[in-house]
């Protein structure tokens, strides 16, 4: 296991990582520090605990969101039946279009 410094919310933590996991690491601190500063500046919090566990029911919340999505996703996927070729305009066009379908309770991919 590896040792990494990292910053969250200006506090400095010494995290174990295992070899090859540092981007994943350093993205995931860059997640929950983002989200703790945001909630910090806010101003309506002030206790670290507290912003962080409303930093963790927010991410856990959207990651929840994402997963959601994410059946709808595949299904619109799979559903390709116009036998477009792989890469193709038309096959993108289709692609968007069935991802704009599955996500229209987000609005409008493109």
């Amino acid at each position: 296991m590896k040792q990494i410094e990292v910053t969250i919310m200006g506090q400095s933590y010494i995290l174990a990582c295992p070899e090859g996991g540092e981007a994943a690491l350093l993205e995931a601190v860059n997640v929950v520090d983002r989200e703790m500063c945001a909630i910090r500046d806010a101003g309506k919090v002030k206790a670290r605990e507290r912003i962080a566990v409303l930093a963790a029911l927010n991410i856990a919340y959207e990651l929840a969101e994402k997963q959601s999505l994410a059946p709808a996703v595949n299904a619109a996927v799979l559903q390709d039946d116009r036998g477009s070729a792989p890469g193709s305009s038309t096959d993108l066009h289709g692609l968007i279009r069935r991802l704009d379908e599955a996500l229209r309770q987000d609005g409008q991919l493109i």
